[in-house]
């Protein structure tokens, strides 16, 4: 349990290459002491998710299979693992199956209705779903229940994303800033405000955006964000190519 702690610790720091790397080697030491350790198991698949969907490596498609085998390793133990299902269904809603994921997450609510972040993965499954409308009310919902989440940048940034969804740009721009504001050391964020600035053609300051997201990732490409789409709906596929063109436009490499 000190090795899961000390994950959960270094989880908490931020969604970083290095942080997560750091999380996952604790959660690994507890599962070598007590391979049963379902807080374990459940603390490898959500640093694995979270690498995952942070478009952290090229790799994401493998660090989405792990989280999902321990995740169902975990329930297989602990069927009423709130948190267990929480990381199921967000690897279900990173993998194309949006509708999944949310039927996960609200098992998770029915059994822990405080869970905050459910309701965040639930907005971004619609905004995955095409449905980027309906996005912000339940990222509102998450904010309601937990203000001031460590990982409410996370939910602010899918706002973002949603907004570009609707070529609501300038109110993009609003949320990935409020995102920054809450973290500035997450690189999706920085990449998506470049883009929504790009698009609204204020190109210096979406080149500045881009290049602190370079700083805190140099690895991540165009290429990489869109081999990484989480679904195959045709009207988030489209408007996901805004979001593209605006990274280009700010000087993301394309990889």
């Amino acid at each position: 349990m000190d090795f899961y702690f000390r994950g959960m610790a270094s989880w908490n720091q931020g969604v970083t290459s290095e942080t997560m790397a750091q999380a996952r080697g604790f959660f690994e030491q507890a599962l070598v002491l007590d391979p049963g350790n379902i807080a374990a198991m459940v603390g490898v698949a959500l640093v694995n998710a979270a690498i995952g969907a942070g478009f952290l490596t090229d790799d994401r498609t493998a660090h989405l299979t792990v989280a999902e085998t321990m995740s169902i390793k975990a329930l297989s133990q602990a069927p009423n693992h709130a948190l267990a299902h929480l990381v199921f269904g967000a690897v279900l809603i990173w993998t194309n199956r949006a509708a999944q994921g949310i039927a996960e997450c609200e098992r998770a609510l029915a059994l822990d209705r405080n869970v905050a972040l459910t309701h965040g993965l639930i907005g971004c499954a619609k905004l995955f779903m095409g449905r980027g409308a309906e996005t912000e009310a339940h990222i509102n919902e998450a904010l309601r229940l937990s203000p001031c989440d460590i990982y409410a940048f996370r939910w602010l940034l899918w706002v973002g994303s949603a907004k570009v969804q609707l070529n609501a740009d300038a109110e993009a721009v609003t949320w990935f800033r409020r995102s920054l504001e809450t973290n500035r050391n997450y690189p999706l964020a920085h990449f998506g405000l470049a883009a929504a600035l790009a698009l609204l053609g204020s190109l210096d300051h979406a080149r500045t955006a881009a290049k602190a997201g370079l700083a805190l990732d140099p690895s991540f490409t165009i290429r990489r964000f869109r081999d990484g789409a989480s679904s195959d709906d045709p009207t988030y596929l489209a408007k996901r190519e805004r979001i593209v063109e605006g990274m280009r436009m700010a000087g993301v490499p394309e990889g």
